[in-house]
């Protein structure tokens, strides 16, 4: 490859991340709609499924997000009734997420995003698999199954 096409914008990794996650976003809109819950949301969910509850700092690290960037959210899940927010007694500068019991019981439908997203996408487990840890090593290393 010559130099100069090292600087084309078709060549630029980072061209092709940004737009490839600007696309994926947009494919779970539509899925994510009728759970009343945005791309955002649903990943702030999918850590609760995991763990809950969860300090607000737990949370944004594990989302690789700004505690700043992440309250709001969390403060449109609790007017939703999906979270509930709360000091810690025995720390009050700790916040604390939880779900309540319509977020866990949101897990159910949820439960049809995966496939739904493979329906989408056409693509099956394992090649979603194999592109999520394709790149793992500019996501920090945190992967998990198909979500």
């Amino acid at each position: 490859m010559e130099p100069d096409d090292l600087l084309k914008l078709e060549n630029q990794l980072c061209f092709a991340l940004v737009t490839a996650a600007r696309n994926v976003v947009s494919i779970y809109r539509p899925v994510l709609e009728p759970l009343g819950l945005t791309h955002p949301q649903y990943l702030v969910m999918l850590a609760l499924w995991e763990e809950s509850p969860r300090s607000l700092g737990e949370l944004a690290d594990d989302l690789a997000m700004e505690p700043a960037t992440l309250s709001p959210l969390v403060k449109r899940l609790e007017s939703q009734g999906r979270v509930a927010r709360a000091r810690r007694a025995d720390d009050e500068r700790v916040l604390e997420i939880r779900l309540t019991d319509e977020g866990r019981a949101l897990r159910t439908r949820a439960l049809e995003v995966p496939g739904q997203i493979m329906r989408a996408t056409g693509l099956d487990v394992e090649r979603i698999a194999a592109l999520r840890d394709g790149l793992v090593p500019f996501a920090g290393g945190r992967h998990g199954s198909v979500s």
